[in-house]
């Protein structure tokens, strides 16, 4: 693929196209304005919030998120974070669209324990169908497991979006071939969710052929949010080009970069 044809490259996400592949949470921010300015420097265009921890309109008298990350510009990203239980994130999905004007698109993530926030398996699963069977759109946060993700898209989600490592941990991508099967049997998106520490990680998760990373930690817990949110958004593009480009073939031994054959002594 060339150059020209990667920058025309687009995510697709419930029938929209993205230039951007990074997606951004709200979360762990000093202010809004510091959350504005680094999803700024990012350069996503779909920025996740926490239905459960945030203000979308349901407190009125207090900072609305939107006020700063308006839905004409972003595509908002509702999420379940904080439930533990398919009651709890159900009813939050659905108080979602109604706050956000019928909006369908959402982030399912239903936890396991508060120590290590892994996914409940068997309470997404289930979330899951209920959910698609109300007309949601589902983007799943789940394992690292290819029998679950293949699941996952058979219920109807319409992205997987696997843990590199546990939410906030920053420790990158533990096992990559897992993500790599997912990646090579999924028909829908696969992002990797959580687990993300600096460019390095998100570059690595785009080589191996993820169609875009979520991240929150990463950006708003580095000494510089900012800062770190350009550097996040080089690295999604970089690692994008490469894995189009298709890296060269590992060797044991070396190989002159110059050939030796026709040599003038």
């Amino acid at each position: 693929m060339s150059t020209a044809t990667a920058h025309h490259d687009p995510l697709l996400i419930a029938g929209k196209s993205y230039q951007s592949r990074l997606l951004v949470g709200t979360g762990k921010y000093k202010d809004m304005d510091e959350t504005a300015r680094a999803i700024e420097a990012s350069g996503a265009e779909i920025v996740t919030v926490a239905v459960r921890r945030t203000n979308l309109g349901q407190n009125p008298g207090e900072p609305n998120i939107l006020d700063v990350l308006p839905p004409e510009r972003y595509t908002i990203l509702p999420n379940t974070a904080g439930c533990y239980d398919v009651e709890t994130a159900v009813r939050t999905c659905r108080l979602a669209r109604e706050l956000l004007d019928g909006h369908n698109l959402v982030k399912l993530e239903v936890l396991g324990d508060e120590k290590t926030l892994f996914p409940d398996v068997m309470a997404t699963l289930k979330a899951a169908e209920i959910l698609v069977r109300e007309g949601f759109e589902i983007m799943v946060y789940t394992n690292d497991d290819p029998i679950v993700a293949r699941q996952l898209e058979e219920i109807g989600c319409i992205a997987v979006m696997p843990l590199a490592a546990p939410i906030g941990s920053g420790l990158g991508i533990r096992n990559p071939l897992n993500i790599l099967t997912i990646v090579e049997n999924a028909k829908v998106p696969v992002l990797v969710d959580a687990g993300v520490g600096t460019a390095s990680d998100a570059s690595e998760a785009m080589e191996l052929g993820c169609d875009g990373v979520l991240m929150n930690t990463a950006i708003a817990a580095a000494k510089n949010p900012v800062l770190m949110a350009s550097a996040m958004r080089k690295a999604i593009e970089a690692g994008r080009e490469a894995f189009l480009a298709g890296r060269m073939p590992a060797k044991r031994f070396a190989s002159a970069s110059s050939p030796i054959e026709g040599l003038f002594f």
